[in-house]
């Protein structure tokens, strides 16, 4: 019996060994590798989810985005093209002097000036000159005017007579009590350097002994001067008038210039509306002097103010069919013929109406309103775009352009939409 039981030992424990290390490695391989491989896959799987997930979140919110800041950043810009009509001007018109109804108007721009020269010479001549100035009289006798006659005797306050160089009228006393007045030129009655003198007082000398000594009276604007008698150096007449000559269109340029500066916005002073009127050329008389002759040119210059819109809309009416009023205005309107007929001959300080004519080729361009048409374009859509530009008669095209490109609607804010309006330059 233990012989057996020592033989079945040794005979199974072979038996045991074998399956071990033969059987029992492969099998373990067979089972646990594929659960590896298959848990990676999914971890794999997994992975890959959750990026194409992201990717598709994150690709959604940029665009989403992108539209969002295209639409808060989004604008409009309108290029209008206003309507244009060519004509050929050759207009009759009147104005009256600062008229406040609706027919034409036109203002007086008045500049007073001066220009020296002084001019050599060899001529001498014996000079007896009298002094002149110039003198304020007034009217407080009566509300009546007077007439008082050309050489009218005035007696100053020196002692000397002088007389007035015209016949004139002076206006009677205002309803509120002021006293009448006019202005005159006025001369030493005596030759020589005792009619100079410094402001005076007059009165009225054919006057005396009536009540109207007393209430009608003069005084001097500045000194009286110009008086001379002696051997001075002269100028031959054609010296004399080429000088002349040209010290008005030194003053002329010299006054235009002031009167360019002062001209009011909105009003035009044509080219061919500005007038010059001139004193005679005094010669003053210098002592020690021998070969000069020191000439002063007095003059004013009167310039015809236009409202720059009335006058255009006046010319729209007569040469635009159906013109409704609307704003227009003429780019070269400044290089028209302005022609006011008897210029030389009219009395501009007196000046109360015009007649004259405008001629020259002109367009006629229409004025948009660009904050009305910015209002009314406010959250339209593109295909409104065309049927709102029906209400402006005054545009001829526009073209509309919105950012971004697919956006189909007008920004709803202003601040958003230009409006450009491609007015031919002046």
């Amino acid at each position: 019996m233990p012989k057996r039981l020592l033989e079945d030992i040794k005979i199974r424990q072979p038996r045991n060994d074998t399956p071990k290390v033969i059987k029992r490695n492969p099998v373990m391989e067979e089972v646990r590798e594929p659960k590896q491989v298959k848990t990676k896959e999914r971890n794999i799987e997994k992975r890959g989810s959750r990026r194409y997930g992201l990717w598709i979140v994150a690709t959604i919110s940029l665009v989403f985005l992108f539209f969002a800041f295209s639409y808060v950043f989004s604008n409009a810009t309108v290029t209008v093209n206003p309507k244009k009509v060519a004509v050929v001007l050759n207009e009759n018109l009147s104005a009256n002097l600062d008229s406040n109804t609706g027919a034409l108007s036109f203002h007086l721009m008045e500049i007073s000036g001066e220009e020296s020269k002084e001019v050599e010479t060899d001529m001498q001549k014996e000079i007896l000159k009298q002094a002149t100035g110039v003198a304020l009289l007034y009217n407080a006798f009566s509300s009546a005017p007077q007439l008082l006659s050309i050489d009218t005797r005035l007696e100053g306050s020196n002692g000397k007579i002088y007389k007035t160089k015209v016949k004139t009228t002076v206006p009677g006393i205002s309803k509120d009590g002021t006293p009448g007045k006019v202005e005159v030129v006025i001369y030493a009655a005596d030759a020589g350097e005792a009619g100079n003198s410094e402001p005076l007082d007059f009165k009225i000398f054919g006057f005396k002994g009536t009540p109207k000594y007393a209430k009608f009276y003069g005084r001097s604007q500045g000194p009286i001067h110009g008086g001379v008698q002696g051997v001075f150096p002269v100028l031959e007449d054609s010296k004399k008038i080429s000088a002349a000559n040209e010290m008005k269109a030194s003053l002329k340029t010299k006054l235009l210039r002031k009167a360019t500066d002062q001209i009011p916005a909105g009003f035009i002073m044509f080219k061919d509306a500005v007038y010059l009127d001139t004193e005679e050329v005094d010669t003053n008389i210098v002592e020690g002097k021998d070969n000069i002759v020191p000439l002063v040119l007095r003059g004013t210059l009167y310039g015809l103010l236009f409202n720059e819109e009335k006058l255009t809309k006046k010319l729209a009416q007569s040469k635009i069919e159906k013109y409704d009023g609307a704003a227009v205005y003429i780019p070269e309107i400044k290089s028209l013929i302005f022609l006011l007929p008897n210029k030389d001959i009219i009395s501009f300080r007196d000046l109360k109406s015009i007649n004259f004519n405008l001629s020259g080729a002109a367009t006629i361009v229409s004025r948009v309103d660009g904050d009305r048409l910015r209002t009314d374009l406010l959250g339209k859509s593109k295909e409104d775009f065309n049927r709102l530009l029906v209400r402006y008669p005054n545009i001829n095209s526009a073209d509309l352009v919105i950012s971004p490109l697919w956006r189909r609607s007008i920004p709803d804010k202003s601040k958003d939409i230009r409006v450009i309006v491609n007015y031919p330059k002046k």
